[in-house]
């Protein structure tokens, strides 16, 4: 049976990856931040997309079933 779990949660992961690292990088960059109110929607979208990616890998077939061989 296809799990979907785990390509979605690496698509998330590297997504929010790249998108935590952006916000990161353009950290004191204050015009750029000025329409949201000064604050860096990068850092926080990307924080919760990683996150969102990383519990779906975990929650994922191919990984419970190593955890579980351990």
């Amino acid at each position: 049976m296809l799990d979907i779990r785990f390509p979605i949660g690496l698509m998330f992961s590297i997504v929010g990856l790249i998108i935590l690292i952006y916000g990161l990088a353009t950290m004191g960059h204050d015009p750029m931040y000025a329409r949201s109110l000064n604050v860096n929607i990068n850092l926080i979208s990307g924080i919760g997309t990683l996150a969102f990616g990383l519990l779906m890998l975990l929650f994922s077939d191919p990984v419970r079933k190593r955890r579980k061989k351990q």
